[in-house]
This record gives C-alpha cells, structure tokens and sequence, in this order.
C-alpha cells in the first residue's frame, strides 16, 4: 500500500503550524484514499524531539533524515532528500506546505521526480479513486479543480486552509539514509523580525494597514489595535507600504507578497487593489476602514466603516478593551 509523505517544515528547532495542518488534511486523505500517512523530519540532526509530535495530529509513522548537509536549508539536498524517501516509501502522494519554503522547496522536488504537482491549494476531493486539488486562479476570481495525471502525486497545501486538529495515534519511528550532492546554494542566515507579533501567515486575526497610515511614524495605531486583540493577532501592510520602507516585507500581504487566511481581516487605509484582494480572499472575514467609500477594498469586505482611521480604530481599540475588561 502506497503511503502520503508529508514534508515537515522545521524552524528553530520547531514545527511550524502549517505542516500540523497538513498532516490534518493527510489524515483526512488518507481515509478516503485507503493510503497511510507518513510525516518526514529532514536536519542536521537532534530531530528525535520532534519525532513523535506528527502522531498527536493521527499520522501514525515519522522517517527522520539526518545529515550535515541538511544542517541549513539547501534547495538542492533538501529535494534530492524528499525525492529519495518518497521513492523508498512508495509515496503515491507528496505534501507539503505552500508557505515561501514549501513552494519553492516542493517545485524542485516535481523536477527530480518527474512529475506535477498542485501549487497553493485550499482543499481536495476524491472522485473514483482520482484526488482533484482546488486552488484559486486570477487573484481569487476563480476556483479551478486540478488533476495531476503523473507520479507521484505533489501538492502543496495554503496555511489556514485546514485546521489542525489532535486524534492522537501511536507513532512509529524510523531513519532514512540519503545520498546527497554537494549543495550549490545554502541560507546562510534568517533575519527575524523585531516584531513579537505573530507572522501574518499564521495569525488568527491580521491588522493590516495601507498608505492612509500616511506614514511609518503612525503605525502604532495598529499595533494597539493588535495588541488589544491578543496573541492571535498580527501586523500586515500592503505592497506600496512595505516598497516604501514604512514596514517590513515579510508584513507584505498580496499577491506578490504573502497569502493569509485568517479567521478575521482588518484593513485599515488600503484601497483595494486586486493584488491585495488576491492575499487576503481565503480570509473568513474582511473588515475595511477607509474614509473613501468608494475605494475597491468594499467590495470585497463583509464589514465596512466608512470614516478616519485615526478616529475609528482608536475607538474600536477602546470598544474591545472596554468588552475584555468587563468579561
């Protein structure tokens, strides 16, 4: 019986909440598939911690890969890796998260198979045996069903689009040898944000802003707002903030930016334009603030505040400060 291979994505010695949602989405896949679920773990090493974790999300068996090469994300190994544990688990389907590593990692791994794979995807459906991906197409207008005819099967799943949920399973544990190339490219470093704010990918709740902040010197307005509403909250900002240097570009949200798909989206000052509505359209709720009322950002929100950002979100601070307390 052919399994589903799930590739962790590991950072800083942690699971990252994207591959615990996918393990969802395999489970889930794997019982209407009749297909096992197996979760790899590639590193330099000490994985063992981590090891066990998959079983808490129902995935019943981890394959562990350790070696010096793979210390640092290489591209290069790292696909070489997957490639070579998939073919020794008879992986009939290969998943991953779409976050930027996923994306770029799992590319590379359809190129050492040979085969396709299912870019971006917010759910699937088994019709006779044959697993059709959905994912969204020109900006979120669109919802198309894919097919890849080739095998394995690769896919790469949108954070949020599953929610992680614990069914608690025995787990079995077992190691991989790789043969792996000398690597061509290497990270040699990752530039954290100063920010304690959740990354806008994994966030329950993004307070977004645009050029009606007017300025970087005024962003403390959102990060109250962010603050107020807890640790699932975090910042985001659109393209022309982030271009302009008043945030960071991992805040980026949009299409050329980061995807979200949070439970709640607040944007405050952000016009609308359809590369930002194609980041933020999983999104289960979208609230704009804007003094514009025709700005294009309506059209696509459930909630709309026609007014000044700097008098609105002040006081729907205040509002839910005010509800918190009173709780």
């Amino acid at each position: 019986m052919s399994t589903i291979l799930v590739v962790t994505e590991i950072l800083e010695g942690e699971i990252r909440s994207v591959s615990q949602q996918v393990y969802t989405a395999a489970v889930q896949l794997g019982r209407e598939t009749g297909q096992t679920v197996t979760a790899l773990m590639l590193g330099g090493g000490n994985l063992d911690a981590l090891a066990e974790t998959p079983g808490t999300y129902g995935v019943g068996k981890t394959v562990l890969v350790e070696d010096p090469k793979l210390e640092r994300y290489s591209p290069d190994c790292y696909a070489a890796a997957i490639a070579q544990v998939a073919q020794a688990q008879d992986a009939g389907v290969v998943l991953m998260g779409a976050s930027v590593t996923g994306k770029d990692l799992m590319a590379r791994v359809a190129q050492v198979l040979d085969t396709s794979m299912a870019q971006d995807c917010v759910s699937f459906r088994v019709d006779g045996g044959t697993i059709l991906f959905t994912r969204p197409l020109f900006a979120g207008k669109v919802l198309a069903e894919v097919k890849v005819t080739s095998t394995p099967v690769l896919a790469t799943i949108r954070p949020k689009a599953y929610k992680a949920e614990e069914a608690p399973v025995a787990t079995t544990v077992e190691r991989a040898q790789v043969d792996l190339p000398e690597p061509l490219a290497v990270v040699e470093e990752l530039l954290k944000s100063a920010s304690k704010k959740l990354d806008v990918t994994e966030a329950d709740i993004v307070v977004s802003g645009g050029r009606g902040l007017q300025g970087p010197e005024h962003w403390g307005v959102l990060e109250k707002l962010a603050d107020v509403l807890g640790d699932g909250a975090g910042l985001g900002c659109s393209r022309p903030v982030s271009d302009d240097g008043w945030r960071p570009h991992d805040e980026h949200v949009g299409q050329t930016g980061k995807t979200v798909a949070p439970d709640l989206y607040i944007a405050c000052g952000i016009s609308g334009a359809i590369q930002h509505v194609a980041g933020i359209a999983s999104s289960k709720f979208v609230v704009a603030i804007n003094k514009d009322p025709e700005a294009p950002i309506f059209k696509v929100a459930d909630y709309g505040i026609v007014g000044d950002l700097f008098e609105v979100v002040p006081a729907l601070t205040e509002a839910i400060q005010d509800l918190k307390v009173g709780v």
